[in-house]
This record gives structure tokens, sequence and C-alpha cells, in this order.
């Protein structure tokens, strides 16, 4: 086995450790399932032996506490839905598994069930390859930064171009190829260091990667900056304590207040102008404002005030006379 295809069977078993214990997805929507489902012969569902279906992917990623819990809940409840294999093309008698991982490592962890259900498809490797990835693209809810990595890792490993890759993934070419820049700028080992974070949609990654490309950051000492947010989390999970409900969106925030630039200082709005206050023989008579149309005076005594209006006129042109004259000397 090569290689690249190795590395390619290691990144999909990652994004399909999770699940429900017993749950699949339906094979209704989505091309590349129907297709698998339509190669499955007669539609009958087989009890094979576990040990002769062959998964050739590595096992560094499977989780064995997810295993166990499914094992349990199909020794209680039987294998409430079958695997799919199609046979081996140099073993007669033998098949390779397209999914359903987890199902058969529970079947073969247990000393209760001895047969797998599973379907058996006429699929060449690269059906097979199709067929797996849409079913696990179906049955977890990817983040958008698990999508842009997977992206990636299908481009590198030759799997297809990016309208290729884009139909796999149900999105547009032009979503794989911002996918593929992100990913790139961020780099894996940093993505991976602050992990799925769900809450975290493209728009705040693409923020993070202009950051990172503007501040031209260190993504080694960001990747610590985030292995530090779950450190931590684990420590506060041993203490009894709530550690939030998302730490990799935690440590995304964490990353992203150190790459972001400063926001620019606020300026104080201007102060409101204060009211003057007017004295007639050292009591109040009224205010004085200056505003942005002119002067605003209030006044106490209202009879004052009507011999103001109506005197107004000659009273403007004699003030305005002494401040001609004042100007003049």
């Amino acid at each position: 086995m090569s290689d690249t295809r190795k590395k390619r069977m290691s990144m999909l078993d990652s994004l399909a450790s999770a699940g429900a214990q017993n749950g699949t997805p339906a094979m209704s929507g989505n091309r590349a399932l129907r297709s698998a489902r339509d190669a499955v012969d007669s539609h009958r569902v087989w009890e094979l032996d576990p040990e002769m279906v062959d998964d050739l992917r590595t096992r560094d990623r499977l989780d064995p506490t997810d295993v166990i819990d499914l094992r349990d809940a199909i020794e209680a409840n039987g294998q409430a839905v079958p695997i799919l294999v199609r046979r081996h093309p140099e073993k007669p008698g033998r098949y390779l598994l397209v999914y359903g991982r987890r199902r058969l490592e529970a079947v073969r962890g247990s000393d209760k069930v001895e047969k797998v259900r599973a379907l058996i498809a006429t699929l060449d490797e690269r059906d097979a390859m199709t067929a797996q990835i849409s079913e696990n693209m179906a049955r977890r809810d990817l983040s958008y930064i698990e999508k842009a990595l997977f992206a990636q890792e299908l481009i590198e490993t030759g799997f297809g171009n990016q309208s290729r890759v884009a139909e796999v993934l149900t999105v547009s070419k032009s979503s794989v190829s911002m996918a593929l820049s992100v990913a790139e700028i961020i780099g894996r080992d940093l993505a991976l260091a602050i992990g799925p974070a769900h809450g975290i949609g493209r728009p705040r990654w693409e923020a993070l990667a202009r950051a990172i490309e503007a501040s031209g950051a260190d993504r080694t000492a960001l990747a610590d900056l985030a292995e530090d947010v779950h450190t931590a989390a684990q420590v506060a999970m041993t203490r009894g304590e709530d550690p939030g409900d998302d730490v990799s969106a935690a440590a995304f925030e964490a990353v992203m207040k150190r790459v972001a630039p400063a926001p620019a200082p606020r300026r104080k709005p201007a102060a409101a102008p204060s009211r003057q206050r007017l004295e007639i023989g050292g009591r109040k008579a009224g205010s004085l404002k200056r505003t942005a149309r002119g002067v605003d005076l209030q006044l106490e005594d209202q009879g004052f005030a009507d011999w103001l209006e109506a005197e107004a006129q000659s009273v403007i042109e004699e003030l305005h006379a002494r401040w001609t004259a004042r100007a003049k000397d």
C-alpha cells in the first residue's frame, strides 16, 4: 500500500472518528453514496467473519474507548447498521472495508458477537474512496478548518484537482480554493493545535490567516499558545472545574488575540460645552450656551424676557456697535 494512500486513509479515519454509536447517515442525498448503494450485490445483508475483512488503513488515530462503548451497544442491541465492503481484487474470499470501521472493530473486540453484518458492493478503488469520503462527510458536521485540511489532504495525495474535490465535498470550487489558501497560511500543525473549533466559521479563519500573513507571526509559537489553552483546560477538568463548552474555540481566540492588530484607541467624545451662568445683582438671571447654530440664551425673569423679545432689534444693534467699537480699539 502506498504511503500517500495510507496518509489519505489516516486522514479519513480522523474525520470519521465521531458519530452516533449505532448510527450512520441515510444514503439518499449524495450521489457517491447512491452509487455505492446501487453497486451492492442484491441489496442483501451478509453475515461475514470479521477477520475476512481487511482494513488497510493505519490505526494510530482510533479511540479505543469509543470502540468499547460501541461494542457494548452492539452486544446489547445488535448491529443495527451494516458496514460496507468490496471484494478484494487480489485475494478471493476476502473483502476490503469501504466504511464502517468502528463497527468492524467493535465486533472484532466482542466475545459475544461473532459475525459482522455487511453489504458487499462492486466498486473499484476510486469509487470506494469517493463513497467513503461522502459517508464520512455526511456522518459528521465538520468544522470549517477540518474541511479545509481535508481538501488540502485530498489534493496533496492525488485524489483529484480542485473541481473533483469540490464535487466530493459538495461545495463550490471557489470555496475549495479559498479553503486551501487558509490551510496553507495557517499550517497544519497550528490548525491541529487549535482543534476543530466548531463555533468558528469561515470569516474568522480567513481573518486569522490574514493576520498571520500580515504580522509574520511564528506559527510554532502560536501552536504552543494553543496547546497551552488545551493543557489549562485539562488541568481544570482534573480539579473538577468546567473548562468551557469548546476549548478549541478558546484556543482559536487566544491565537487570534496574539496576532490581531491592536485596536486603534477610541477618541474621547468632545466635552459638551457648559452653560454660562448670568447674574444680576449677585442673583442668577439666566444662562447662556454657545451652540453649533449660535447662542442659546435663557432668562429666569419672564417679564424681562418679554421686554428683550420686544426690544431685540435695538438691543442687538447697540451690542453690535459696542463690539465694533471695541474691535477698532
